[in-house]
């Protein structure tokens, strides 16, 4: 994968490095660890930052979430919140600015690393949308080292990458026009069908799991352990334009962190 250049704001000395150890294990580098929303501030001005891990509460005279509407806002530098925090006050304040992820302590490794992979392909796309450039839109899906599936807003399938043809069984031209569900027919274990994840991702924006325990039948109907990420982008005037689901196998084993 490219090397995606992480910013950790966190005030606390051991929960930040505990933090950088993780993110440095999964594949990332940490181009800094700052303690509070001033110094993140001059540090994505002077360094070349992809996304920001920002802690909500912070000592200094601007909190998380002050700071990363600063970041997000002039420097274009996508934020994903992490904290204990968890009342309602806290989360509108935070969806105001925008986010492009939200870890609740304690949280699993995998939860991280699929946050920190749906914030990285998110705001490619929507840059490519909002230049209105379908070329690079369709170059990105292509290159990312996942099984990608995109759809309208209603679930139709416009398009699948070459990772997402070998997971699910499905060559793209025979996907093309129909209902996401019928490509991805994910089940629990106990053979139950999951929520609908166009339902879901329309009323939540962007989600990082499907749970635990999933599998999905593929096309030649072999039975595959996998959880499922999903976000939409919007066009100039913030409407839904657009569905994005990655399809992961599942980790035979998570760490805790937080």
């Amino acid at each position: 994968m490219d090397e995606t250049k992480i910013l950790i704001v966190e005030d606390e000395i051991i929960v930040a490095h505990d933090l950088k150890e993780c993110v440095e294990a999964l594949g990332y580098t940490v181009v800094n660890i700052a303690s509070t929303g001033e110094e993140a501030i001059d540090i994505t001005k002077a360094q070349d930052v992809d996304v920001v891990l920002m802690d909500i509460s912070l000592k200094g005279e601007m909190d998380g979430i002050e700071s990363g509407y600063v970041i997000s806002n002039q420097y274009d530098i996508p934020i994903i919140y992490v904290t204990g925090y968890s009342d309602d006050l806290t989360l509108e304040r935070a969806k105001y600015t925008k986010p492009f992820g939200y870890l609740l302590k304690p949280f699993e490794e995998n939860e991280l690393k699929s946050n920190i992979e749906i914030t990285i392909y998110r705001h490619k796309i929507a840059q490519a949308k909002k230049k209105r450039n379908e070329d690079a839109l369709i170059s990105i899906l292509n290159n990312i080292e996942d099984a990608i599936v995109a759809t309208d807003i209603n679930g139709t399938v416009k398009h699948l990458n070459t990772y997402a043809e070998s997971l699910t069984g499905w060559k793209k031209e025979d996907a093309i026009g129909k209902n996401i569900n019928t490509i991805l027919k994910i089940k629990n274990i106990l053979g139950q069908q999951i929520q609908d994840p166009v339902e879901k991702l329309v009323k939540e924006e962007a989600f990082s799991s499907l749970g635990r325990n999933n599998v999905m039948v593929s096309s030649e109907g072999f039975e595959i352990p996998v959880d499922l990420m999903g976000f939409r982008v919007s066009n100039y005037f913030d409407e839904c334009n657009g569905l994005f689901f990655n399809i992961q196998e599942t980790p035979s084993n998570v760490n805790i962190i937080g």
